[in-house]
């Protein structure tokens, strides 16, 4: 099949899964084959290495790289710092409280560059990417990658604490009364 015939085809499965919404399916493909690429990397690293991989993960593991992986997915898609990182994929819309902002994807008629900007601004979906990369961390450099993850784990809980504080001191000023 020639490429223009195979890029007919994907344009009329595009139009097909979403006829009223532009849904950027070339892109999503470049990104899961970029995610391939990584993880197929980072396994045949474990592999030339010679790293023992663990029977499983110990819980202790498993909670401090969850904690870790959400710290550091908010942190890359809508922290305001991170913010030029995404820039290229994504446009400015408004801040959203904590030092974090709400982006819009770029849509310059790239799928690609589409698809780039959802999971750079989106945490859920760019946190499979971070799990793997700390996942593979703890095999390649685990005592690197644990004292990593404790520190965002200990901003992670920072940020709850900070958020409870500010909430305490609003309940108290708002139930303050002078008689």
């Amino acid at each position: 099949m020639s490429d223009t015939g195979l890029r007919h085809k994907a344009e009329r499965l595009r139009r097909a899964y979403a006829p009223h919404e532009h849904r950027p399916l070339g892109g999503y493909l470049v990104a899961m084959g970029a995610y391939a690429g990584v993880t197929g990397a980072l396994a045949g690293l474990v592999k030339a290495t010679g790293r023992p991989v663990p029977e499983r993960p110990t819980p202790s593991d498993v909670v401090l790289l969850s904690i870790a992986t959400h710290k550091l997915s908010r942190l890359l898609s809508k922290d305001a710092v991170t913010s030029p990182l995404r820039a290229p994929f994504t446009r400015y819309d408004r801040p959203i409280g904590s030092g974090e902002v709400m982006e819009q994807v770029r849509d310059s008629g790239s799928p690609t560059r589409h698809a780039i900007g959802e999971l750079l601004s989106c945490p859920f979906c760019l946190a499979v990417w971070v799990a793997t990369g700390l996942t593979g961390g703890l095999v390649l450099a685990p005592r690197l990658t644990r004292l990593v993850a404790t520190a965002l784990t200990a901003v992670a809980a920072s940020d709850f604490l900070q958020m409870a504080y500010a909430t305490a001191q609003q309940a108290a000023e708002g139930g303050h009364h002078d008689d």
